[in-house]
């Protein structure tokens, strides 16, 4: 079971709405939790212990990892640690290179409720307050999220090997 953050702006642009149950296959990224909407993730980090592969793409070398129960993830060059392995949160990125998608079943839906507030008075530019995050269990992940609502955090069961290629 591996829980994956999928981004608001993801699913508004390109995703496509899923419940509690449904089979889905997205395209994951390993991101350094502390990028994620201002950082304080604990408990959903994943840690990656499978060798990393590089596939070839139009735009170049991508960076995988392909674990043994099916999960398939791009990987930035800087995320391992010193014994190989590598942490972060894994997100749903449907606007970059094109990989492997992971297969899997939806257990859970947790809309991530974030507070935000201007990085100074007057500002129009606004930033994640630390500590400013909530979730709400949902059956069904929403195809618009609103304000305060900054994604969904999901519960997914990948099964079957790994599939080959980039």
């Amino acid at each position: 079971m591996w829980r994956v953050f999928y981004a608001d702006w993801q699913m508004e642009c390109c995703g496509t709405p899923f419940s509690v149950g449904e089979e889905v296959s997205w395209p994951l990224l390993l991101m350094d939790a502390e990028d994620v909407l201002g950082g304080g993730w604990e408990e959903p980090l994943a840690t990656l212990a499978a060798p990393v592969a590089e596939a070839r793409e139009a735009a170049g070398a991508l960076r995988l990892v392909r674990a043994a129960d099916g999960l398939v993830a791009a990987v930035p060059e800087d995320t391992a640690q010193a014994d190989g392995r590598r942490r972060g949160l894994l997100c749903v990125e449907r606007h970059s290179d094109r990989w492997a998608e992971t297969t899997g079943r939806v257990r859970a839906v947790r809309l991530v409720h974030q507070v935000w507030a201007p990085v100074s008075p007057g500002s129009r530019t606004h930033v994640p307050v630390p500590g400013g995050r909530s979730l709400e269990d949902v059956y069904r992940c929403p195809r618009w999220f609103g304000e305060g609502r900054s994604g969904a955090l999901v519960d997914l069961d990948v099964y079957g090997a790994a599939p080959p290629g980039p």
